[in-house]
């Protein structure tokens, strides 16, 4: 499916760009979001439809987050840290009460997805890595990691094999992206007390 193919391999550079933490990341998951929700529709995979809706939404607050944030960091970018035990527990909670009820929701009309409690971990995982990566925390390359153990074995699944071998990818980036912003995080205090 070519719509699949282009939406997941613009995915692919906004994770890419995403561990640069260059801004553009987020027009690139707002284009990646349009065109796969082409792809899903045409799977009948409303839990699909309804994430890339949110990517969408996510994507515009985050490219208004990270333009804001740009002079964070000593390079112009964004910087990056790890989360507070606060913020932890409220992704946390957020991603279990969230799947709890997407997933009630798809159960309850089974018209919107045949997989209902795949489809709401992914979809509500990827709002809580989409919340995380626009506040610059390293933990959201966890969270995607974690989606990425349903959403593999679901895209094959559902006939979607280019999505389900982007997943793939998206794993060994996100693995890659993870290691970066986790070493900016020791490398940052010293950046600040030589500028001080």
């Amino acid at each position: 499916m070519w719509s699949d193919m282009i939406g997941n391999t613009i995915g692919l550079i906004a994770l890419a760009l995403g561990w640069r933490r260059s801004v553009l990341t987020w027009p690139a998951q707002l284009l990646s979001g349009v065109i796969l929700v082409g792809a899903y529709a045409s799977a009948h995979l409303s839990g699909g439809v309804g994430k890339q809706l949110l990517v969408i939404g996510v994507a515009v607050w985050g490219w208004r987050q990270w333009s804001r944030g740009r002079q964070q960091a000593q390079d112009g970018s964004i910087a990056v840290r790890f989360a507070t035990w606060k913020e932890r527990g409220l992704l946390l909670g957020g991603a279990a009460l969230g799947t709890l009820a997407v997933g009630g929701l798809f159960t309850l009309y089974p018209s919107l997805s045949w997989s209902p409690w795949a489809d709401a971990y992914i979809f509500v995982g990827t709002l809580v890595a989409m919340v995380a990566q626009a506040r610059g925390l390293v933990e959201f390359w966890f969270a995607w990691l974690l989606v990425d153990l349903v959403g593999v074995p679901l895209a094959f699944n559902s006939g979607l094999a280019f999505s389900g071998l982007v997943y793939v990818i998206y794993f060994a980036l996100v693995v890659w992206g993870m290691r970066d912003w986790w070493l900016r995080t020791r490398t940052a205090p010293a950046l600040e007390g030589a500028h001080a």
